[in-house]
């Protein structure tokens, strides 16, 4: 069977997007915690962050027309492969401490994975994501294992 995934995509593997640097200030926890009907005082006050905080901080703003009809932005961090319509696969996070607001939070999101599997529907390229995100003290504070898939 010939594979999907050709040898430059495949070289991908281990190679990590420039990594990104963002400041957490409260006003962005509480507008965050507002727009997510949080309860806690903490989230509120913004004093702490919830946990999917990340997910919509660490996205870049840009401009409603570089938006892709999903809404989403175009990840210039994906390998050239045949299969372009994009999918969720799934997300493991690792939580090590909490997101308060005065951090200076560095990511770096490593490709880990390429995989093909045969679909009820057709063929699938899995490309799986490794994001590691410290703090100014190089404490960890999250990991998360993202997975797209590529059909």
């Amino acid at each position: 069977m010939t594979s999907l995934v050709s040898d430059e995509a495949r070289a991908w593997i281990g190679r990590s997007a420039p990594p990104q640097t963002i400041e957490i200030h409260r006003s962005d926890i509480q507008k965050y915690a507002i727009a997510t009907e949080q309860r806690a005082a903490k989230y509120l006050n913004g004093d702490e962050a919830p946990h999917m905080f990340l997910f919509g901080a660490l996205k870049p703003l840009v401009p409603i027309s570089e938006l892709g009809p999903d809404g989403i932005t175009k990840d210039p961090f994906v390998p050239e492969v045949p299969l372009k319509r994009v999918m969720a696969g799934g997300t493991e996070m690792a939580f090590h401490r909490p997101i308060v607001a005065g951090d200076v939070l560095t990511a770096i999101r490593t490709l880990s994975e390429i995989t093909e599997k045969q679909g009820s529907t057709g063929p699938l390229i899995f490309i799986t994501y490794a994001l590691k995100v410290e703090n100014a003290k190089g404490e960890l504070v999250l990991e998360e294992k993202q997975t797209r898939i590529m059909r």
